[in-house]
């Protein structure tokens, strides 16, 4: 997610997109027999964790044929309405990229193409009257759920730090799931909470969670890039978010919650492909039951992890898949208790 809006706002629709686009969907042409068209457009590189994910499931689905794809990386917000008008005029069947905060000026480039589909990162739901623009974000809050009951067994110290970027609900809702999974194995366990104020900064991350550890925290949720580095200096533990940085600290990182956006991207190209494309909420696509979020392997915890630990993760997660256990959904900003 990468650019902060604090708050959701009212969705603004285009009367005159839905005149145009009808109740069907978008008019398009069939593409059963061809690749689609599909641009990207990142205000952060594609190494940034969150683009990551949608920028591997792309280049996934070009090697499988399914589409083409091409992308621009680093993209001002000022810059960003400009963009999506050039890829939309180049003929492109398909646009994905993330406008949190160029939400309005995106909608009304969108309103422009009829004939393109747009799915975008946002915190807005689907807008039934531009029928072309549908929303995804990374609603992983059932893996991060589960990281956190990993995480309240593994603290010693009973006494958590984390650290996020900016308090919107999507990054809310995933550290109160975490928080909630920590619970389950000590109630009365603390957390520091913090944001930084940014999608990509390191550095500060890491002066942040270096600041958490000297309070006292022994377990760190990395929800941004710095802070695992903070962990690994100091030697204590991490759990990471969206991707799976066990590789890089395989010492440190415990497990992670990780977002796969295949599942939102597949649903996206089949809409496309037989015309049913409309405004929908994509966000569902990563929820666990859908394939679009997962937990990491313990590798080196396994044997470290408490018994009851593993066993209620093993019980929860085999209930979420089920339908049968739903993790609560809490977008508020979540407090430290330490």
């Amino acid at each position: 997610m990468p650019s902060p809006r604090l708050t959701r706002r009212g969705v603004l629709g285009s009367g005159a997109a839905a005149v145009a686009l009808g109740a069907a969907g978008l008019p398009l042409r069939s593409r059963a027999a061809e690749p689609l068209k599909v641009a990207a457009i990142y205000t952060v590189p594609v190494e940034q964790q969150w683009v990551s994910r949608i920028h591997v499931a792309a280049e996934a689905a070009m090697a499988r044929g399914d589409i083409t794809y091409t992308f621009s990386e680093n993209t001002a917000n000022t810059d960003y309405p400009r963009v999506m008008r050039e890829y939309a005029e180049s003929g492109i069947d398909l646009m994905i990229g993330e406008v949190f905060a160029v939400e309005q000026e995106a909608r009304e480039v969108a309103a422009d193409y009829p004939g393109v589909a747009f799915l975008m990162g946002s915190s807005f739901l689907e807008d039934p009257a531009l029928a072309n623009f549908s929303v995804f974000d990374n609603y992983i809050q059932d893996a991060s759920y589960l990281t956190g009951i990993i995480a309240g067994a593994m603290s010693k110290a009973g006494n958590i730090g984390m650290v996020g970027g900016f308090p919107i609900p999507e990054v809310n809702r995933l550290m109160n799931a975490f928080m909630a999974g920590a619970r389950e194995m000590n109630p009365d366990i603390r957390f520091q909470v913090s944001f930084i104020g940014s999608w990509f900064d390191p550095p500060k991350a890491k002066e942040t969670a270096f600041a958490m550890i000297d309070n006292g925290a022994d377990m760190l949720y990395a929800e941004r890039f710095g802070v695992s580095d903070a962990a690994k200096e100091r030697g204590v533990l991490a759990i990471g978010n969206v991707i799976d940085t066990h590789d890089d600290y395989p010492e440190t990182v415990v497990t992670s919650a990780l977002w796969h956006f295949e599942p939102t991207l597949d649903a996206a190209i089949a809409r496309v492909r037989d015309g049913g494309f409309t405004a929908e909420n994509y966000g569902v696509f990563s929820f666990m039951k859908h394939g679009g979020c997962s937990v990491a392997p313990l590798r080196n915890f396994e044997a470290t992890v408490p018994e009851a630990a593993m066993a209620l993760m093993a019980e929860r997660e085999a209930a979420i898949r089920a339908g049968t256990f739903a993790v609560e959904i809490e977008d508020s900003e979540p407090k430290s208790t330490a």
